[in-house]
């Protein structure tokens, strides 16, 4: 098991979270605000704090530790998660599927939106954590960098499979068996995050897009091209266009995608590095093309019939937003109830009718279609099998290859 210790943050790593802060998926930007995603962004906020506040920094992990269940007793369940991630009726303060599951369960769900980004988060519940202390939360809500560091420290809690049904029979093929959580022993998806390549149909002026190279060759787009800020999508996509898998590839392979990206950049053909910014320059047609995640498509699409999206033959990224019961959670059967209850088929419909984002459950089809036919149809929603098998995720970095990757990715973007 990994030991907590408050590792040193390299410049890069440093330059990296800010990035992020400023204008990645730790940017606020509607539903489609997504996620810091910087491994070395978890000693920020205050690492040092542990041993500020008497915490010993190392040697004090200890996986499953769960306190006395007071489910039986306490009917209730407390859930922390991003804004704008849950459904909400028209009155904008009620959320239907929680409300469905206390009227089924009599168990009262505390939600509360109190995460804005990975790192932010961690600063608030890693005290409790590594004192072995209770959070007050019985369901948080990380995306896999950050869910897969709580596994390794032992800081959450091993799911126990008879109360989850519908989860294990139900998640979609793409998620079920991630590098860092294999069988999804300690955590489900919460939501997918998908990256693909979008277009404005109207800027491309008869300029056909089907692959990465098209966005980073073709000399018509020259300056009208965007890629990421965030390292895992841009170099998972060039990767997978070079015919490199994310989930295994090596420091070498790493190095060749970003000498293909670099080609690009001196040549002028791409207009920024941007995060969830572009989806101004898209609309506008400043860009013409660019990687983008499919949340911010569906929204644009909503508005501009002009924005597209190609999902290439070699494959696009995904990630997910996971949920988690950390460790001395009061209420661990109610938890995994409701883990559960967001694996059947109609309250995960309703939740992808409202967010829009990647659903993780098979075989909402029918009740997303009773609900929103379009959002139905919606690979970027409900991908089919054929885009399922063209998913791929990032692979699980070391810190010493954080710090690498990151660095000659800043300088790549001029960060």
């Amino acid at each position: 098991m990994e030991q907590y210790e408050p590792d040193r943050l390299s410049p890069v790593q440093q330059a990296a979270i800010r990035r992020s802060f400023r204008n990645g998926r730790a940017a606020l930007s509607r539903r489609s605000l997504l996620r810091a995603s910087a491994g070395g962004a978890l000693a920020v906020g205050g690492l040092g704090a542990l041993s500020a506040c008497g915490i010993p920094p190392a040697g004090n992990t200890e996986g499953g530790v769960s306190a006395e269940d007071h489910s039986a007793e306490e009917k209730s369940v407390n859930f922390s998660n991003w804004t704008e991630y849950m459904d909400i009726d028209d009155s904008g303060r009620r959320h239907p599927t929680l409300e469905a599951f206390t009227k089924r369960t009599g168990i009262k769900v505390k939600y509360t939106e109190d995460i804005n980004d990975n790192t932010e988060f961690f600063g608030k519940i890693k005290p409790q954590l590594a004192a072995r202390q209770d959070t007050g939360r019985d369901i948080i809500v990380l995306t896999d960098w950050l869910a897969a560091r709580l596994i390794r420290l032992g800081w959450v809690q091993k799911l126990d499979a008879s109360n989850l049904p519908h989860a294990f029979a139900n998640v979609a093929s793409s998620y079920r068996t991630p590098d860092w959580d294999p069988g999804r022993a300690y955590s489900y998806p919460w939501q997918g995050i998908a990256t693909v390549i979008a277009y404005n149909k109207k800027a491309l002026d008869g300029v056909e897009v089907t692959t990465l190279s098209d966005l980073l060759d073709n000399p018509k787009l020259k300056g009208r091209v965007g890629l990421l800020t965030e390292m895992r999508d841009t170099m998972g996509m060039t990767l997978l266009d070079m015919d490199k898998d994310p989930r295994s590839f090596s420091a070498d392979d790493y190095d060749a995608a970003l000498a293909r990206l670099q080609k690009s950049v001196d040549k002028g053909q791409i207009r920024r590095f941007t995060g969830n910014d572009y989806t101004s320059d898209l609309t506008k047609g400043d860009l013409a093309a660019c990687v983008a995640w499919a949340g911010d498509v569906v929204q644009l699409q909503a508005d501009n019939p002009d924005i597209g999206f190609v999902i290439p033959d070699s494959g696009y990224m995904l990630s997910s937003d996971n949920m988690l019961i950390p460790n001395k959670a009061r209420h661990k059967t109610n938890a995994e109830r409701l883990i559960d209850y967001y694996f059947e088929p109609q309250p995960a419909a309703q939740l992808a009718a409202y967010i829009n984002f990647v659903c993780p459950v098979d075989g909402v089809e029918e009740e997303l279609a009773k609900l929103d036919e379009d959002a139905a149809n919606n690979p970027l929603i409900l991908p089919d099998k054929a885009m399922q098998a063209k998913s791929r995720a990032f692979r699980s970095l070391s810190s010493e290859e954080e710090t690498a990757f990151e660095g000659k990715f800043a300088k790549l973007t001029g960060a």
